[in-house]
């Protein structure tokens, strides 16, 4: 049950909280290059940006601490990636379109872990 209750946290926040595209690049090329953009909610993303989107390898820290590292594309959670949220939960795997999609494990914050498929942010099975 608690690994269920992790789930849940996990994929309630799982979009990391970048509401508002507002900020500025600190450092770097933040349209076509690496860069650092610094959201105005505190969120930073170091990585590659094509078009100004985050686009190829990044990490994106929120402004709660979650921190996703892997790939993105169109602006989003788009491929392999590690998601570890700040009370322990972690999620390694896949992901499409900002949710967990694909193959992956999910860790609580106890050691317990959920390793199967994923689709659209739901566990369907192993």
């Amino acid at each position: 049950m608690r690994l269920t209750l992790c789930m849940i946290t996990l994929l309630s926040i799982l979009i990391l909280g970048v509401g508002d595209s507002s900020g500025e690049c600190v450092e770097g090329n933040c349209r076509n290059g690496k860069g650092t953009f610094v959201y105005a909610d505190g969120a930073k993303y170091m990585g590659e940006f094509k078009n100004g989107e985050r686009w190829g390898e990044g990490t994106l820290i929120s402004a709660d601490g979650a921190k996703y590292v892997g790939e993105f594309r169109d602006d989003q959670l788009n491929g392999e990636g590690i998601l570890v949220r700040p009370d322990g939960v972690k999620y390694k795997g896949e992901f499409k379109d900002n949710k967990i999609h694909g193959r992956g494990v999910l860790t609580s914050p106890g050691g317990n872990k959920l390793k199967g498929r994923f689709r659209d942010g739901e566990f369907v099975g192993k």
